[in-house]
């Protein structure tokens, strides 16, 4: 009796806390959007995710491999995208997870990525532009693009239409282009895209492009229409990944102190985070929908300045322009010999 009772002091708060746990668990599950709500497999299927060693685009290898796809981890540094590759060989016991080089501040490297992809694959059945950058300082890329406009943007732009072919092989392609809520405050400067002549400011930066994220969407699913591919846009919700490395809050004793606690709750982690895209990607009754923006799981209007049909089209001719892409629908090429004067756009 002496003895159940002890066992009784520590069996009722483990108990408790066990509950409360779990309790947290499951709100904060609802409050991040939760699970992937399809099961659909994508045996067989060729899916490309850029930034896949890492994050979101990682947990997304993950689970589109768990679920049967030839994953291809498109990734700048190719130890680390080694690394993750054999992880998820090792979990998922799926043979198709391959790693492959791509930088997309480099032009040149996309173009050799595509062409690689060209030879090697028959079809792609899916392409998730997931890899970015955030509030990074004053870089430029290779060819000299501001980096947080050149890699969100101008990077996925040129990628996704050097391999629309392939997607087009595969009758029922899709491509998810991953951006963010902050697209709503973002406005495109046409006279200074690459932040040339004026003061620059990361934040205001970054907003820019997850805004071009979406203007490219909506441009590009009206130049898919009838192929059979779809293209979409979806806000992952805010994830606990590499990606707020450069905003400063990591270094901020009263971010880690004080907001900390709130961030633990509500900030999903990297498989949460994953959810959206793989939705996109899984979902049969996402089917033959396109021109589409995503809050997680949910489809909604995005900020008004993302639906100007105008300012799409615009940004197209002059993302074409900057790297070099023949504005031609049917046939994506490169210009050859083609070099553009950054400050002039």
């Amino acid at each position: 009796m002496i003895r159940r009772r002890a066992m009784s002091k520590y069996i009722l708060p483990l108990s408790i806390a066990g509950t409360v746990i779990g309790g947290t668990v499951l709100v904060k599950d609802y409050a991040t959007g939760g699970t992937c709500p399809s099961k659909a497999t994508v045996s067989g299927k060729t899916i490309i995710i850029t930034g896949a060693n890492t994050g979101i685009g990682k947990e997304t290898a993950r689970e589109l491999a768990r679920r049967g796809g030839r994953i291809i981890m498109a990734c700048r540094n190719m130890e680390k995208c080694e690394a993750a590759a054999r992880e998820i060989r090792g979990e998922t016991l799926s043979r198709h997870v391959y790693a492959r080089h791509l930088n997309l501040a480099s032009l040149k490297s996309i173009q050799e990525f595509a062409n690689k992809i060209t030879e090697e694959e028959e079809n792609i059945n899916v392409l998730i532009n997931n890899a970015g950058i955030m509030r990074c300082p004053y870089w430029k890329t290779e060819d000299g693009f501001e980096m947080q406009f050149g890699v969100n943007h101008l990077g996925h732009f040129l990628l996704t239409n050097l391999l629309l072919e392939k997607l087009k092989n595969s009758g029922n392609g899709r491509i998810i282009n991953v951006s963010s809520l902050a697209h709503k405050v973002g406005q495109i400067d046409f006279n200074d895209l690459n932040w040339e002549k004026k003061k620059y400011d990361t934040k205001a930066a970054y907003c820019q492009s997850k805004l071009a994220n979406i203007l490219f969407t909506k441009e590009l699913a009206e130049r898919l229409h009838g192929s059979g591919v779809t293209v979409n846009a979806v806000h992952p919700g805010v994830t606990n990944t590499e990606l707020g490395r450069h905003t400063g809050m990591r270094k901020s004793n009263f971010s880690s102190t004080v907001l900390g606690p709130f961030f633990l709750f509500l900030v999903k982690s990297p498989r949460l985070g994953a959810q959206p895209s793989i939705y996109l990607a899984v979902a049969e009754e996402l089917e033959g929908i396109s021109g589409k923006y995503y809050d997680v799981h949910k489809q909604m209007d995005p900020a008004p300045q993302a639906l100007d049909n105008e300012t799409a089209k615009h940004l197209w001719e002059m993302s074409a322009k900057l790297v070099g892409l023949k504005n031609d629908n049917s046939d994506p090429q490169l210009q050859s010999n083609c070099t553009v004067n950054v400050s002039k756009v």
